[in-house]
C-alpha cells in the first residue's frame, strides 16, 4: 500500500460525532504523539470506547475494530493491545469492543438483538442505533484502511459451513489483496507451525450474495477503504496465540502506513526464528504470545475472566466464583488483579479470584483490571444474570 485517498486528519476531536451519542472522556499528549478517547452510545448498555492515536507526522488513517461478536474474545483483546501502540505517522483509530453488551455477556449478540455484523447494508442506512454510531466513526475519520477482527471455531476449507478461521478476507482492490497475501505469508512463516493452520486469503462476496450487511464490506464499498475481515481459529488454540495472530496480522497490514521498519509495531523477526523458539506446540501455546512491538516496547497484559457459573443464570444468594488465572502477560508478569463487582466503576477487591453472591435479581456487570510489572493495564468484563 503506497498510495492513499486522503491527507492526514489534523483534528482528532469528536465534534462531528456528538449527535451519535459520543462523550469526550480523556486525552493526553506526548512529544510526538497524541492520544484521545471518547464514548459511543454513552449512558446506554451499548456504551463503548473509541481510541484515537495521532502522530505528528502526516499519514493515512487506519481503523481497527474488535468485538463485533461478543464471544470472539481474541478480536477485542487484540484490538485493546493495538489501541496502545505507538505509531510513527498518520492516525490509528480503534473500537476494541464494538458490541460491548455482547462482549460483557460473552455472547455472539446482545440480549434480544440481531447480529451486529449484519447491520451495515451497502448503499443504505445502517439498521440500528449502535450500527449508526459505529458507522459515524467511519464518516468522521474517513479511514484508508479498515480491519475487522473475528474468530471462528473451525478452519476455512473453501466454503462457509465448517468454519472460516485462518483467512484474511479482503476487498477487491489489488492493493488490499496484495497486502493480505504478504501478511498471510509473514504469519505462516513466523507464527504458524502446525499443519492445516496456515492463513489464506479470500475475496469479499458480491453484494448479492450472503452473508450481507457486513461492516468490512460496507467500509470497502461505501467508504472506499482497503478493507479486511480477519478470521483466526479457536480450534485447539489458546487465547494468547489467537491474540498474537491478530496483532501480528494488523501490524503487517498497517506497517507501511503507520509504522516504521524496526520501530514500534515491528519486531524485526523476518527470519522466522520467533515462532520456533517460542515453542508453538500442539495446543497453540507460545511463549511470545501477543508480541506486537519492538523489544523496547512493553507488551500489555491480557485480562481474562472465567466463571464457575459457566454462562448460566444464577439464583439469588448463590455464590459464583470469578477467576482471573487465565490472564497473562507475554513479556513479564501480572502484579495486580482488581475487581469491580457492582458496576460502579470503583475496584473494591483484589486478588486472582473473587466471589459474588447477589441478593437481588437482575444483571450485574463485573470488571477485572490487571496490571503488569511495567504498569500496563488491561480489562475484561462479564455479566452475571440473577433470577
Amino acid at each position: 500500500m503506497t498510495t492513499t485517498r486522503r491527507t492526514f486528519l489534523t483534528a482528532v476531536g469528536c465534534t462531528g460525532l456528538l449527535g451519535l451519542g459520543v462523550a469526550q472522556t480523556n486525552g493526553q499528549s506526548e512529544d510526538d504523539l497524541a492520544r484521545d478517547s471518547f464514548t459511543l452510545m454513552s449512558g446506554t448498555a451499548d456504551a463503548t470506547e473509541v481510541h484515537v492515536t495521532t502522530a505528528s507526522e502526516s499519514g493515512p488513517t487506519a481503523l481497527v475494530v474488535g468485538g463485533m461478536h461478543g464471544n470472539e474474545n481474541a478480536g477485542y483483546l487484540a484490538a485493546e493491545k493495538i489501541a496502545q501502540w505507538n505509531i510513527e505517522r498518520g492516525t490509528l483509530v480503534t473500537i476494541p469492543r464494538a458490541n460491548a453488551e455482547a462482549v460483557a455477556a460473552d455472547a455472539r449478540t446482545a440480549s434480544g438483538e440481531s447480529d451486529l455484523n449484519r447491520q451495515f447494508p451497502s448503499g443504505s442506512e445502517r439498521e440500528t442505533e449502535l450500527a449508526r454510531a459505529i458507522w459515524g466513526v467511519v464518516e468522521e475519520y474517513d479511514p484508508d484502511v479498515v480491519i475487522d477482527l473475528h474468530e471462528s471455531i473451525g478452519i476455512y476449507d473453501g466454503d462457509l459451513v465448517g468454519g472460516v478461521g485462518q483467512v484474511i478476507f479482503t476487498s477487491w482492490d489489488e492493493s488490499a489483496s496484495d497486502d493480505a497475501a504478504a501478511a498471510a505469508q509473514y504469519l505462516n512463516r513466523n507464527y504458524v507451525s502446525r499443519d492445516d493452520y496456515a492463513f489464506s486469503v479470500g475475496a469479499f462476496s458480491s453484494p448479492s450474495n450472503e452473508p450481507s450487511g457486513l461492516f468490512s464490506h460496507k467500509a470497502a464499498r461505501d467508504a472506499g477503504a482497503d478493507a479486511f475481515l480477519v478470521e483466526v481459529t479457536s480450534k485447539d488454540t489458546e487465547i494468547g496465540k489467537r491474540v498474537q495472530w491478530h496483532t501480528k496480522l494488523v501490524q503487517q497490514l498497517v506497517e507501511e502506513e503507520l509504522l516504521t521498519t524496526g520501530g514500534d509495531g515491528n519486531d524485526g523477526d523476518e527470519d522466522g526464528e520467533d515462532d520456533e523458539s517460542g515453542g508453538d506446540d500442539e495446543d497453540g501455546g507460545n511463549g511470545d504470545e501477543g508480541d506486537d512491538g519492538s523489544d523496547e516496547q512493553n507488551e500489555p497484559p491480557v485480562a481474562q475472566i472465567q466463571s464457575d457459573a459457566g454462562g448460566r443464570s444464577i439464583e439469588r444468594g448463590e455464590t459464583v466464583t470469578l477467576d482471573a488465572s487465565a490472564s497473562e502477560d507475554g513479556d513479564g508478569e501480572i502484579v495486580e488483579y482488581a475487581w469491580d463487582t457492582d458496576g460502579d466503576g470503583a475496584f473494591e477487591t483484589d486478588g486472582e479470584s473473587t466471589e459474588l453472591a447477589p441478593t437481588e435479581c437482575g444483571e450485574f456487570r463485573v470488571t477485572l483490571r490487571v496490571t503488569d510489572d511495567a504498569g500496563s493495564v488491561a480489562t475484561d468484563n462479564v455479566v452475571i444474570s440473577v433470577v
